[in-house]
């Protein structure tokens, strides 16, 4: 079995057990401050975990593309990856514990569906704490279904607990583990009593308790489960294969590499960890740059860890002997792996070879620069009896001129210095940790808080969209936005910087919008039903999948200001956002504009 007919399996099998299949959604969330990409299925389903009824039902499956980055550094051995598939399904409210077990074991053992041998399988569930009783239920279903006592791990809240937050929706979680040892595990093996050779497949979170502090919990009046499953990981377990590498979800990617740097894959470790880096992020990078709201390189956020990617898959290029731009051939690759499960790629393939291509070139050319700023300091650095580069020197190299601290030391090598690399760590980790933390805690994923601040923003953008649309014209198209309590970056299409007069006008046009106190209200209508109708949309849903369409003015003889397909949550009238000011307005990459704005003021939300 191939990722592409897992993929198929997972959607086929939750949807004869009643699960609507939507649409997997953008990498870059829309209305999560708390993260950088979307790094758990769940990402999109924010609303509807938090109470919001879902178009499409209670029981709701997909696939979802995700980047997770906490690891980076760990990317390079056989399984660690930043950009991989999660195949998710959910019940809001519906089915609980009993049903989300049984699901997941007849889809994993079953002959008419994946077909593993339970005795390969063993499972976690929480072991229970002054806050919260031992899972007995969990562990129960689990006995009912055949699980052996002795394969059933009790772990602590640190392993089987998943939170929204200090506060919020939490609950215990179930983990399922695939034995990835010699032969068959030995008996009373598991996760609990050997954790090195059980791989984690699958993780159904319990929804079950509301945290009103540090020591209460309430039981939720409705309960959701939240599953994941990672394709590479499953895909790799069913072909009997040691690495995600070595795998069709990569293979084809890492013939590329070989061809470009006349390398045999498989014939030197260290060699074969810089394939793997380049193979990663590369995939990465195309799945980012591709996206339909996709980044692209940058000196903050998003764009920061797409440029992290790229140069550091270059410089894993330049180790293989690869002496000119490679990205983008390797990228092509990638995009005719992903065509079908992801047709925006094949989309905005143009653009993704284009972005690779520029910012390869631009990095090869920072590393001479660097490189000749290093010779100026040698004489400086000469001085020093103990030979010793100091950190904070290392990483203004990196940071200055993107110098890599590998290539400092070689340097440093053949002039008898030694670098402080915990010292560059330091002065890297403090650098980078508003980064780091924004990116933290996916593991089990993260609900973000949403607060009224936020929605208030998520409302201006869709009026600041259909400004820019009659100001500018009908070129105008959304290329990402990002929110937080402070303010909103709205990134859409344009070829030439707004003139002080358009960004007065855009503006004006906002507020005017705002003061007009217009009402926003929401319809489910098909997606169809939401094209003909005038309704804005990045139109990647499925066909014939039910949406929400949000309109801003009175839907009556059409007399709205602007109407658009989005997850929401939005204000219930528009004079709730408060004032409405562009601070500035600049150039995000080739064709594409970024506006920043602040709102102050307004009147509270509904409650």
């Amino acid at each position: 079995m191939n990722a592409n007919e897992l993929r198929s399996k997972y959607i086929e099998f939750f949807k004869s057990k009643g699960h609507a299949e939507i649409s997997g959604q953008s990498l870059i969330p829309e209305n999560d401050p708390s993260v950088l990409f979307t790094t758990a299925g769940m990402h999109p389903l924010v609303p509807y975990l938090l109470g919001e009824p879902h178009p499409a039902g209670t029981r709701l499956t997909d696939y979802q593309k995700c980047v997770r980055t906490g690891d980076i550094d760990e990317v390079g051995d056989p399984s660690h990856l930043t950009c991989f598939e999660m195949l998710g399904n959910w019940s809001l409210g519906d089915y609980f514990k009993k049903d989300s077990i049984a699901y997941s074991y007849e889809f994993l053992t079953s002959p008419k569906w994946l077909a593993l041998d339970p005795r390969m399988i063993s499972v976690t569930v929480f072991e229970g704490d002054e806050s919260a009783p031992r899972d007995e239920e969990a562990a129960g279903y689990w006995k009912e279904n055949g699980m052996p006592e002795d394969k059933i791990a009790y772990m602590p809240k640190s392993d089987n607990w998943w939170a929204a937050g200090p506060t919020g929706p939490c609950g215990p979680d179930t983990e399922i583990f695939y034995w990835v040892g010699e032969g068959l595990p030995p008996a009373g093996s598991n996760k609990g009593t050997d954790s090195d050779n059980w791989m984690e497949i699958w993780n159904n979170v319990f929804m079950e308790y509301n945290r009103i502090d540090e020591n209460t919990l309430v039981k939720l009046p409705k309960q959701n489960v939240d599953t994941g499953m990672g394709l590479e990981r499953a895909n790799c377990i069913l072909q009997g294969k040691t690495s995600v590498y070595l795998t069709e979800v990569f293979q084809p990617i890492i013939k590329t590499i070989e061809e470009l740097s006349n390398y045999t894959y498989g014939t030197d470790e260290e060699k074969d960890k810089s394939v793997r880096i380049i193979a990663d992020h590369s995939r990465s990078s195309v799945f980012i740059l591709g996206d339909q709201r996709g980044v692209t390189p940058d000196r903050v956020g998003a764009g920061y860890v797409l440029r992290r990617l790229i140069r550091r898959a270059v410089r894993h290029g330049m180790k293989l002997g690869i002496e000119e731009s490679f990205l983008a051939k390797i990228a092509a690759t990638v995009v005719d792996n992903f065509k079908i499960a992801y047709p925006e790629l094949e989309q905005n393939a143009e653009k993704i070879y284009k972005e690779l291509t520029a910012e390869e070139e631009k990095f090869r050319k920072t590393l001479l620069k660097g490189e000749a700023e290093f010779q100026k300091l040698l004489p400086n650095l000469m001085k020093n009896p103990k030979k010793i580069i100091s950190g904070k020197v290392a990483y203004n190299l990196y940071e200055t001129y993107g110098f890599p601290l590998e290539l400092t030391q070689e340097l440093g090598a053949e002039n008898g210095f030694t670098v402080d690399v915990e010292g560059f760590k330091e002065a890297e980790r403090k650098h980078q940790e508003a980064s780091k933390t924004a990116d933290a805690g996916a593991a089990k994923g993260g609900l973000a808080e949403q607060s009224d601040v936020t929605t208030k923003y998520h409302t201006a953008t869709h009026l600041l969209q259909q400004a820019l649309v009659n100001v500018l014209g009908d070129q105008v198209a959304q290329k990402g936005s990002n929110i937080n309590n402070e303010r909103m970056r709205f990134d859409f299409t344009f070829d030439r910087p707004m003139t002080k007069e358009e960004i007065a006008q855009v503006e004006q046009i906002v507020n005017e919008q705002i003061k007009a106190d217009l009402p926003v209200t929401m319809e489910v209508m098909s997606l169809e039903a939401a094209q003909k109708a005038g309704a804005r949309a990045l139109f990647t849903n499925k066909y014939g999948e039910d949406v929400k369409v949000y309109t801003i003015g009175r839907d009556v003889n059409n007399d709205w200001f602007s109407k658009e397909v989005c997850g929401g949550p939005h204000v219930q009238h528009t004079a709730q956002i408060g004032d409405f000011k562009i601070q500035k307005e600049q150039s995000s990459s080739a064709g594409v504009r970024r506006i920043r704005a602040v709102i102050s003021g307004g009147l509270p939300l509904d409650k």
